[in-house]
């Protein structure tokens, strides 16, 4: 699914901007799967897990269709070529982008983690 990323930089900027985005929604990602994991029984690697695949199907799955698509489709024209490249925001950099988004996946996965065993984080959590 893609986002509106007419406002995003090009080359790193906009990798960094995207790897961000994917921060913070992998954190309060994990945040909710945490919360579910501790009300059903769920270990650590069922939140990471759920929290993985749904943040990469919202924030990251639409530049890895477009990464596997420009690597994998049989582009007959170039005027076929040139309308795809055009429905997507840098297409020079979505390698770049790519890797951002599912470092930042990883990164918000790690910061919620250590916040939801963190003392003050599972004092908050814990209160019903």
């Amino acid at each position: 699914m893609h986002y509106d990323q007419s406002w995003m930089g090009f080359g790193m900027v906009g990798g960094m901007q995207a790897g961000l985005i994917s921060a913070l929604a992998a954190l309060l990602l994990f945040v909710v799967f945490h919360w579910l994991g501790q009300r059903n029984a769920w270990g650590d690697g069922t939140q990471i897990g759920w929290t993985v695949l749904v943040a990469a199907l919202v924030t990251a799955s639409g530049d890895l269709w477009d990464l596997f698509y420009f690597n994998y489709a049989r582009l007959q024209s170039i005027a076929l070529l040139r309308a795809k490249l055009a429905e997507v925001h840098d297409p020079d950099s979505i390698g770049v982008r790519v890797l951002c988004e599912l470092l930042g996946i990883v990164v918000g996965i790690y910061a919620a983690w250590v916040l939801c065993h963190s003392r003050w984080g599972t004092r908050l959590l814990r209160r019903r």
